[in-house]
């Protein structure tokens, strides 16, 4: 089942504490990368299946791309669950540091260099076209995230608790 405002995780954290700050450069730099390319980003975005995907960014043309950080080999070992991201994006990519050791990247995922200024693509993943009620979903999610974030900048006592 494909769920949109019924989530009820909080849109509204694009950060959530437990990042290391090796994970939270990495982001930094990915999330400059892509919007040089066009693209919009959201970041620490809860989908439907109760993950949360580090950046998600939208392409110009409706796109969706899921970029998963990994600060180190040992958080790369211990969190299986990306498989999980490859049914919400079009494409699915690993960001990491220049001294990650890049042979442990699935073939089938992009890999992305990075570090808090920018970031570098290396290899482009496979393509896997999202359904159209799961792109709608997903666009639909992007958007009251970024929307909801926004209100809360321009004003911090609109009623949104955190």
């Amino acid at each position: 089942m494909l769920e949109t405002d019924t989530d009820q995780s909080d849109p509204l954290l694009p950060f959530d504490g437990r990042q290391s700050e090796v994970a939270a450069e990495l982001q930094r730099g990915v999330c400059r990368a892509f919007r040089s390319r066009g693209h919009s980003v959201v970041t620490e975005l809860s989908l439907a299946s109760g993950r949360r995907a580090d950046v998600v960014a939208l392409s110009p043309g409706g796109d969706v791309v899921i970029i998963e950080i990994k600060s180190c080999l040992l958080d790369y070992r211990s969190d299986g669950k990306w498989q999980d991201y490859l049914s919400y994006c079009d494409r699915l990519y690993f960001a990491v540091t220049a001294d990650f050791p890049r042979e442990v990247i699935p073939d089938a995922a992009g890999l992305i260099l990075a570090d808090r200024y920018g970031a570098e693509l290396m290899r482009e993943p496979a393509e896997e076209r999202l359904p159209a009620a799961r792109r709608k979903a997903m666009t639909l999610c992007f958007a009251r995230a970024a929307a909801l974030r926004l209100q809360r900048h321009l004003d911090s006592a609109c009623g949104f608790e955190i």
